[in-house]
């Protein structure tokens, strides 16, 4: 899907949906192109050399299916970076993995162009903005761009807070009731934790590249302070995934001393019972050998089985009253 706003020099505001249309866009050095791509079938995706002749390395890196990591490359002419967003409901409230997505950005002199290959919510809603005819496109192209890392960057917020609510409500369940679905709730957050650290440490590089005036010629110096700021997001993200991080090891070591402390507890109460059972099978073992001659008790009385068991039965209790007087039980 091809999706084009141009607002040119005299503050008209357009929508361009052919290769005509962009053409005539770039030539207005006065007004600014947003073209994005979504999908893009291969006719669509042909504009990227024809019309911009883009590297063919960066259009590779547009329409490739894999996963990229996060950089920017300087074309002198252009700029192309490589970042990634998540999405915005909490992946942990649907009990999956996080999964990253990628959007490839140009920033030119007076245009910008975004790729990607699933829907970003982001993008999504300056889409919207500019049909409703928000100023979305009235400063130059580093200002949009700058509004593009900010929506990305804003939506992982709601990610990390709900990884953090999960790992409240796992050490909560693992104090009460642990259960092997706790343990995988909780690992799941682990393993997201890990992968949003991974992408948004890159990004954070990216961000201060753009506000500390490495690319002169496209970022303007009025614009390092918006950069700066998203900078700034992303330190806080990555300050709150570590926490993140380190609460999960916590309530994973919580729920490993909690199930060995159960296992302590039975191991306890079995050996005490055994402990309890040893006499009172010594006893009944020792006096059901076939000896001869004047044995204590005579069996031939009757009472000699009653006295025994009320032996064993005595004995027992005596010895479980002890363990318990002792909280051995």
């Amino acid at each position: 899907m091809l999706r084009g706003h141009y607002r040119s020099g005299d503050g008209t505001l357009t929508t361009i949906t052919d290769s005509e249309g962009i053409r005539r866009a770039l030539d207005d050095t006065q007004g600014l192109l947003w073209l994005d791509l979504e999908s893009p079938s291969p006719e669509e995706g042909a504009v990227l050399s024809d019309v911009f002749d883009f590297h063919p390395l960066t259009i590779e890196d547009c329409l490739a299916p894999r996963l990229d990591p996060p950089k920017i490359d300087d074309y002198r002419r252009y700029l192309f970076l490589v970042v990634h967003g998540v999405e915005e409901y909490p992946p942990s409230a649907e009990g999956r993995e996080l999964e990253p997505l990628e959007l490839d950005l140009y920033l030119g002199d007076n245009y910008v162009v975004s790729c990607h290959l699933a829907p970003v919510a982001a993008v999504s809603r300056l889409l919207e903005r500019c049909q409703r005819g928000g100023p979305v496109l009235d400063h130059d192209a580093d200002f949009l761009l700058h509004a593009l890392l900010d929506g990305l960057v804003d939506d992982m917020l709601p990610v990390v807070d709900e990884l953090n609510e999960t790992v409240d409500r796992a050490e909560e369940q693992v104090l009460s009731d642990p259960q092997r679905s706790t343990l995988q709730e909780i690992l799941l957050v682990r393993r997201n934790s890990l992968r949003l650290r991974r992408f948004t440490t890159a990004e954070r590089e990216i961000a201060n590249r753009l506000s500390r005036g490495e690319f002169p010629t496209l970022v303007r110096e009025e614009a390092y302070v918006y950069f700066r700021d998203v900078y700034d997001h992303l330190v806080r993200i990555e300050y709150l995934v570590e926490s993140v991080r380190d609460l999960a090891d916590g309530a994973l070591n919580t729920y490993l001393s909690v199930v060995s402390n159960r296992l302590n507890e039975v191991m306890k109460v079995l050996t005490a019972a055994a402990a309890i059972f040893l006499p009172l099978a010594l006893i009944p073992a020792v006096f059901g050998m076939n000896f001869t001659g004047h044995t204590w008790p005579p069996w031939d009385e009757p009472w000699s089985f009653g006295l025994v068991v009320g032996a064993m039965a005595a004995l027992g209790g005596i010895m479980a009253f002890l363990f318990r007087r002792r909280n051995w039980i």
